[in-house]
Formats: C-alpha cells, structure tokens, sequence
C-alpha cells in the first residue's frame, strides 16, 4: 500500500524485504551489486570497513540489499585502475539490478578524503549526502527498511518517521555535530518537515524560534528518531547507558537509555572482513595455519625486520600498534610516556616495536625516536592496509590501551593471526579479550582496568612473562588461541544478528540462500520517538 509521502510501498510485489544501507564511507563492494562496483571505494576507518563486510555477506545471503554512498568522484578516480580493470573482468552479470545508488553533490565530488579536518565542511557533507538520499535515493529505490550509520547519516531517521520507512540506527562512535534547523533549511533540507523528530541542546517551543536559535545534535537525533539503535558491541551500549566515560553527554546517555528501556537498543559485535585469515593473506610473506604459526610467524618477523630496518632477531619479542593515533581514544598518549622505560627494560631481548597507524601523535612517536636513537627499535609508518596485514602476521602482540573502545577490530584480527592482544578492559576489548590462563587452557590476551600509564606497562609484562615461556607452552596456547578465535569472530554471526533485527522491524522474513535464525521472534510494533524530548510519537 502507497503511503501519501508516495516513498514507500511496504505491499510491493517483491518478494523480498528491500534494505538501503547507508554510509559515508566503504572499503570494498561485491562486483555483482553493480557494474560500478569496483570503483566504490572511499575507506576512513573502521565503518568503511564494517560497512563492506555487512554488505558483502548479506548480498551473497541473497538479501535485498542496496548502498547509498557520496559520489567521491576525485577519490574514486584515484584508484588504481589496473585493479580495477583486473576486477571488471570477473564481473558475473547474475543480477542486472543496479544495486550501488550514490548521492551526486559538489560537496563531495572533488574531496581527496572521506572527511575533512573543518567541522563546517564535514557538516556540509552530511547534509548534501543526507538530501540526496531522501530526495532522490529513497524515491528510487523504494526501500522497506533504511539503515543508517554514524552520524553523518543521522537526520535520515527524522525523515524515514515522516515517510513511514522503518529505520535502524547504529552507533559506531559517539562523535557528533550540532547545527541550526536554518543550515538545513540553506542546504535544501526542508526542516519544516522533520523538525519535531530531532534532539535539540534544549527544549524547543515553535519552529520559528527553533529554526534560528537552537542547535540539533546530530548524533543523538539519530538515536532519538530510529526506531531500533544499535552500537557495534554489548558492553559499549551498557557504558554509555551508564555513562562510564566522560566524553559521553547527558542527551546520548538518556536517550539511548529510553530505546535499550523499550527493548529497541541493543549491542551487536562487529568481526573482522573473512579476508583476514593468515591461512590464505596474499599480503604475508608466508601464510601459516594455528598448526605452523611458529615457522610462519617467524618468516614473516625476520622479512619485515629486515624491510623496516630493525635489528634482525626472530626470537625477538614483537608489538605492534594497529590503530589510529588519537590521544582522545586510543591511548596513544599512555605509550609516550613508558615508550623508552619499555624498550630499555627489554633491552637485552632486542623487544621492538612498529606502529602503522596515521594520526595526530606520530609526531610524537618520531621525536622519541630521534631523541633516544631507536630506529632500530622501533619504526613509525604511515598507515598501509598491506603493510598492517604483514606486521599482524609478523607480531607477537597488539597494543590497544583505548580510553573507550565501541567495537574494535584488530585485537580481533590479533587473535586470529597470533598476536594476542594487549589492551584495557573497555567496551569491545571486554566482549572480545579475556586474561589468558595457561592452567586452564583459556583466555587470549593480556588486559588492563586502569587508564594510565601503569596499567599499560603491567600489562606489557604480563605479555613477557607469558613470552618467555618454554617455546612448547607458547606454541600450545597461540595455536588454540587462533583456531578459537576463527571460530568465534565470524562476520557470518554479526550478518545473522543484523538479519534478524530486519526481521523484527519489518515483522517478516528476509528471504536469504540460507535461512538463519529460524526461530527468530517477530515483535508487532516498533519503537516510538520522542516528540520535543518528552512526548512520545506513535509509531505510524
């Protein structure tokens, strides 16, 4: 049945519920979603690489699946186009829907980078990316159900409400904007329309006094008009619900505290892309399996020793540093001040460490060093998708001390390629890392509580203690480490869960090549909004 906004066709003769995912950023796509396919490829971060895997093992489920994505037209021209050829020509034409839709603005056509480092052009984006989606997108692709991520996708919710289309929140970091309904209202948004279905800094009266007065969150407005929000693992929703990081506002905790209480939040774990399995990692010198990790981890040390300018030992102990370096989240700033103390106190075991991490403390990372002359030591390199791959192949443990942690991915994909993680106890890393305890053959890594520089530093030796070990004891515990970790980080399972929760929304079943969750509960209703912060809305 049509609704008035003329958007929507829940009644359509598909057989299959339609879900448009939309994103600012991803990493890869399957060729079959689109004879483009190939050339969409914008990657920031953890999201564009969520974004892919979510998509690719839901298309080849066989769901209905469609991508919203800016048109980076500067960025994707810069690929490499001889991949890209190479990919055409595997093109299977088992589809001919086009299944890519991206969203065609000026913001975005000539940007060398998913975002900006101006909060003002980043909001400029968003708001082009968000328009286009509503105005065009969604009327072209007429979507059952519309999932949304992060905050530059976070007014499309309000507008969903108005067009009667179900819509799903998740929440991949608690970043976000605010703005005035009359930017919206400049970039062609039309807030008149939407205005009520937003989280304002404070109670709004009329939209007139509203329009100019009174900013909007971005990133709560997402939450407070979604009917289902979802972070990326269990433990992050029950911290911010509870507020255990101090960089999580008022509005985010509540809100987000009302959907979990209406039984519409819940926390689903992200996995790392299948492509990461040491077994088959073209990116490695030697592949390994859990049974040949020792002379497979080994080779792949002594190479990029040799490449990075290190002193050459494979029984030298290996860290290495996989995440962006943001003092904000990451802890980047715990490592500076122990760095040295670290590296001196295993001295005589030649312990190194590489980071492959872009960010704004690398600079601090190279003045340390120049200062204290460890180039042979430790190296400092841009990030570089093949190169991090080879160093987790390479390394015998990860670093992440994170302040707070959403999901996490490389303590994860650690785990998998023997390099156990150590990191603190926060968020993902909870859901995902355990104290290893030899005596009863569990765990998988080395974890810390407290924030600071201490904490770290325990947990590295922790991380000795354990490496020291008779080479026996060691091999035993790393190859049951990666043969469990490969079982348990499966994207296949975060595909089931998202399935699922299309499922309740739409109150059917998604039609897939293989049916899971076959006794997924159905619920009748979804999650209302709020009206102005303390109303309700009925759901349409």
């Amino acid at each position: 049945m049509e609704t008035e906004t003329g958007y929507f066709f829940m009644n359509r003769t598909s057989k299959n519920p339609r879900v448009l995912f939309v994103t600012p950023e991803i990493s890869y796509l399957p060729d079959e979603m689109g004879s483009s396919s190939s050339f969409q490829r914008a990657r920031a971060g953890g999201l564009g690489d969520m974004s892919a895997a979510l998509i690719h093992a839901l298309f080849y489920k066989g769901v209905d699946i469609h991508l919203a994505l800016p048109d980076y037209r500067t960025i994707f021209n810069s690929q490499d186009l001889q991949n890209i050829q190479n990919r055409l020509n595997f093109v299977h034409q088992k589809d001919s829907i086009e299944r890519i839709h991206l969203a065609q603005d000026s913001a975005f056509f000539n940007v060398k980078r998913v975002y900006s480092s101006s909060d003002l052009e980043n909001i400029t984006m968003s708001l082009a990316f968000q328009r286009e989606v509503v105005h065009h997108i969604v009327p072209e692709v007429r979507p059952d159900l519309i999932h949304c991520n992060d905050w530059m996708t976070s007014l499309i919710p309000a507008m969903a409400r108005e067009l009667k289309i179900p819509c799903l929140f998740t929440i991949h970091n608690i970043h976000t904007m605010h703005t005035l309904l009359s930017q919206l209202d400049d970039n062609g948004m039309d807030s008149k329309t939407f205005w009520r279905n937003l989280y304002y800094s404070s109670y709004p009266g009329d939209y007139q006094e509203t329009r100019n007065k009174i900013p909007l969150d971005f990133l709560v407005s997402g939450i407070f008009a979604a009917h289902f929000v979802n972070t990326v693992s269990p433990a992050f929703l029950e911290e911010i619900i509870t507020r255990q990081h101090d960089v999580v506002s008022d509005a985010l905790m509540q809100e987000l505290a009302k959907k979990k209480a209406e039984g519409c939040a819940e926390g689903i774990l992200n996995a790392p892309d299948p492509s990461y399995n040491p077994e088959k990692d073209r990116s490695l010198f030697r592949e390994y399996s859990p049974e040949s990790h020792l002379d497979g981890k080994k080779s792949n040390k002594l190479y990029l020793q040799k490449e990075l300018g290190l002193k050459v030992d494979p029984d030298a102990p290996l860290f290495f540093w996989p995440s962006r370096l943001d003092p904000i989240q990451k802890g980047c700033h715990l490592f500076t001040e122990i760095l040295y103390n670290i590296i001196s106190r295993y001295w005589d075991q030649n312990l190194e460490v590489i980071f492959v991490a872009d960010g704004p403390y690398q600079k601090n990372f190279h003045d340390i060093v120049r200062i204290h002359d460890l180039s042979n030591r430790v190296a400092v390199c841009n990030f570089n998708e093949k190169l991090s791959r080879l160093t987790f192949g390479a390394s015998d443990f990860i670093l992440m001390p994170s302040r707070f942690e959403p999901c996490g991915l490389p303590q994860m994909i650690g785990s998998i390629y023997g390099a156990l993680p150590i990191a603190r106890d926060t968020g993902g890393i909870h859901d995902t890392v355990s104290q290893l305890d030899i005596g009863n053959n569990r765990g998988n890594g080395f974890l810390f509580k407290e924030y600071n520089p201490n904490g770290l530093s325990w947990a590295i030796d922790q991380g000795m203690r354990f490496f020291q070990l008779p080479i026996a004891v060691k091999s035993r515990q790393i190859g049951r480490i990666m043969k469990e970790s490969q079982k348990r980080f499966c994207f296949e399972k975060t595909a089931s869960r998202y399935t699922s929760l299309y499922e309740k929304m739409l109150n059917r079943p998604l039609i897939c090549r293989e049916k899971t969750n076959e006794n997924n509960p159905m619920i009748t209703d979804l999650c209302p909004s709020s009206r102005n912060q303390t109303q309700r809305l009925t759901y349409p």
